[in-house]
């Protein structure tokens, strides 16, 4: 195993934590109301494992940074039952739990010879 895979083993993959670095980057530099709504819908994600992926992030970021240059209001953008919009905003992709369910299947399934 060369160095580059056992550190990104270790570390995971430099670029998209580069990348996330960069979207939480472009979210701070929000609006109070837009980094307030982004922040708790992140979190939200996070902890109903709704997503892993950046590309939700990324998103949700530039719908926000659409909305305030635009004068609108946060809630105008989410609605009022915002864990229903970053449901939507997450809809079809498999989150944390659906991978490690499918991690665990076919691990035992190898193990197991089925």
């Amino acid at each position: 195993m060369a160095a580059k895979d056992i550190l990104e083993t270790v570390t995971g993959d430099l670029s998209e934590k580069k990348r996330y670095r960069a979207v939480q980057k472009r979210a701070h530099e929000l609006p109070g109301d837009y980094w307030i709504a982004y922040d708790e819908i992140q979190k939200y994600l996070w902890a109903t494992g709704g997503t892993e992926r950046i590309e939700s992030f990324e998103s949700l970021v530039e719908l926000f940074e659409e909305g305030a240059a635009d004068g609108r209001p946060v809630l105008e953008i989410t609605g009022e039952d915002v864990a229903a919009f970053a449901d939507q905003l997450v809809y079809g992709e498999k989150g944390y739990i659906e991978k490690r369910r499918e991690k665990l299947n076919r691990t035992l399934a190898e193990k197991l010879g089925k």
